[in-house]
C-alpha cells in the first residue's frame, strides 16, 4: 500500500490519525498482520487493543498492545521490583505486540515514530477505559537483525538488554528459539519504575492491585514442612467420600492466603492455577482414574475450615513462618485494623491489632481488641504471642508512643522500637525537637 507520490512526507505526518479497530474490521487486520508483518501471526494474548493509523481514511499503520511478558530479566532489573510486586502488579505493563507499516518504509522514514507517539498518548485512556485500569509501562521487542529500532528510541523507548531467547510452549516450560530481540521499554507516567516498587500504593491503585493473588514466597520444601505441621490437627470431619485430607486443604488455604486471596471462592480459583508439580508438594492425593492432582473446591475450603480452631491454627502457620523468614522477623509493624462484615453486640466492628513483617508483610499474630479500649494495653499480649527474637525492631504509630510500651519491648523482649510521635502528648514532642535539635553523639 503506497500513498500518492507526489504528497510529501511532511503532509503525511500532518495528516496521521489513530483510532481503536472496530470490530468488523478485524479479518482484514488480521489477513495483513499474517501476510505482511515479519511474525506472520495476528494472535495476541490476555488483555488486548488493536489500533489503525490512517491518512484521509487509507490505513497506513497496524499496531496491537496485549499483556506483557511474564519474566524479563532486563525488564525486572530496569523497573527495580520484588517478585512479588512482578507478580501482582505486571498488568500494568503492557506489550506492544505488533507494529506493521504498510507503505514502504524508504519512502516515509518518520511515519512509524509519528504513528507511535499518537498512540502512545492515548493508550493509557484507552486502556483504563477497555480494561478498567491505566499502564504504566509499555515494553516491545525488536529483532535487530531486522531492525533498528529508531522509532521506539524517537518515542522516548530506552534498550534495556536481549532476550535470552526463550518463548513459552506450554504453561511451566520455554522452548529455545535462537532469535534473542533487544527489550525496548518506556514509562507512561513520570516516575512509573518508582510507583511499581513502592511498598504502599495510592490507595485507587491498592484497590486494583488487591483483585491480583500471588506469588507465593515460599519454595516445595519450606511447604512439605507446613503440611507437616498441619498434619498434627485433628480433622473433625467423619463419614465417606473425604477425598482431600484436612492438611493439604489447610496448606492450599495458608498459601492462597500468603498471595493475598481472602475469600472461599478465590481460595479455589486460585488453586486452580496451581501446576500438577505444586499440588502434589502440597500433599494432595493422586488420582488413579484422571491420572492428575486436583484442588479443593470452595466448599471444601469452607467446611473444613469452619471446624478449626481459628486462633491454634493461626498460631501453628505464625510459629511456622517465623521460622521460614527468620530475618524477616526481626522487623515487625504493629497496627490496628477494623474486621471488615464484623460487628459486636453493640453494633460495633471488631477491631484487630495485628503483627506483620515487613519485608514480605506476612502476618505473624493479631489478637482481638477489648471493648470499650484501644490499642494500647493489646501491645503486650500480641508480642508475647509472636515471641520475636532478640534484637527485633517494632515499628507501631504515634499511639503506641508509650514509656511502658518501649520498656516492654526494650527490657523484657530486648529488641528496640520505632514510634511515631505527635504534638497530642504534653511535652515529649518539644522535648523530642530539643533533644533532637542537639548533637546526638560526641565526635
Amino acid at each position: 500500500m503506497v500513498l500518492a507520490h507526489t504528497t510529501t512526507e511532511t503532509d503525511i505526518l500532518q495528516r496521521v490519525t489513530v483510532r481503536l479497530l472496530l470490530e468488523h474490521e478485524r479479518p482484514e487486520f488480521d489477513r495483513l498482520l499474517q501476510e505482511e508483518h515479519y511474525l506472520h501471526d495476528s494472535v495476541l494474548v490476555g488483555q488486548t487493543l488493536r489500533y489503525v493509523a490512517e491518512v484521509d481514511g487509507q490505513w497506513v499503520a497496524l499496531l496491537t498492545f496485549s499483556a506483557a511478558a511474564l519474566h524479563l530479566k532486563a525488564r525486572e532489573k530496569w523497573i527495580g521490583w520484588s517478585p512479588r510486586q512482578r507478580a501482582r502488579r505486571l498488568a500494568f505493563v503492557v506489550n506492544n505486540s505488533r507494529f506493521l507499516i504498510l507503505p514502504e518504509r524508504q519512502r516515509y522514514p518518520n511515519l512509524a515514530s509519528r504513528v507511535l507517539g499518537v498512540v502512545l498518548r492515548r493508550l493509557n485512556e484507552d486502556w483504563e477505559q477497555r480494561w478498567g485500569h491505566p499502564v504504566l509501562v509499555v515494553e516491545s521487542f525488536v529483532d535487530e537483525t531486522q531492525y533498528r529500532g529508531t522509532c521506539y528510541r524517537a518515542c522516548g523507548f530506552t534498550a534495556v538488554g536481549p532476550t535470552q531467547g526463550f518463548s513459552r510452549s506450554s504453561r511451566d516450560f520455554y522452548l529455545p528459539h535462537g532469535q534473542p530481540k533487544q527489550l525496548f521499554v518506556r514509562e507512561l507516567r513520570p516516575k512509573a519504575c518508582r510507583l511499581l516498587c513502592q511498598a504502599r500504593w495510592p490507595e485507587a491503585l491498592a484497590a486494583l492491585e488487591a483483585e491480583v493473588a500471588g506469588p507465593c514466597p515460599f519454595r516445595a520444601p519450606a511447604l512439605e514442612s507446613l503440611v507437616e505441621r498441619l498434619a498434627t490437627l485433628p480433622d473433625a470431619r467423619s463419614g465417606h467420600g473425604l477425598w482431600h485430607r484436612q492438611r493439604f486443604v489447610l496448606a492450599c488455604a495458608a498459601v492462597v492466603t500468603l498471595m493475598g486471596v481472602c475469600s472461599y471462592r478465590a481460595f479455589e480459583n486460585t488453586c486452580l492455577k496451581f501446576t500438577q508439580r505444586q499440588l502434589r508438594a502440597l500433599g494432595c492425593q493422586f488420582d488413579e482414574e484422571t491420572q492428575s492432582y486436583y484442588p479443593p473446591s470452595d466448599s471444601t475450603f469452607q467446611r473444613v475450615l469452619k471446624q478449626l480452631d481459628a486462633g491454634l491454627l493461626a498460631q501453628l502457620i505464625g510459629a511456622w513462618l517465623a521460622e521460614q523468614e527468620v530475618g524477616a522477623v526481626t522487623r515487625l509493624a504493629v497496627d490496628g485494623k477494623v474486621l471488615r462484615g464484623s460487628g459486636r453486640h453493640d453494633g460495633k466492628p471488631v477491631q484487630l491489632l495485628s503483627a506483620v513483617t515487613h519485608h514480605l508483610r506476612l502476618t505473624l499474630g493479631q489478637i482481638p481488641i477489648q471493648e470499650k479500649s484501644n490499642e494500647i494495653p493489646a501491645l503486650k499480649p500480641l508480642l508475647q504471642k509472636v515471641k520475636p527474637p532478640p534484637g527485633t525492631l517494632v515499628t507501631a504509630d504515634a499511639m503506641h508512643c508509650q514509656q511502658e510500651s518501649a520498656r516492654f519491648i526494650t527490657q523484657e523482649l530486648g529488641g528496640d522500637y520505632l514510634f511515631g510521635l505527635k504534638g497530642n502528648q504534653s511535652g515529649v514532642f518539644e522535648t523530642a525537637q530539643r533533644l533532637l535539635a542537639q548533637q546526638a553523639f560526641p565526635p
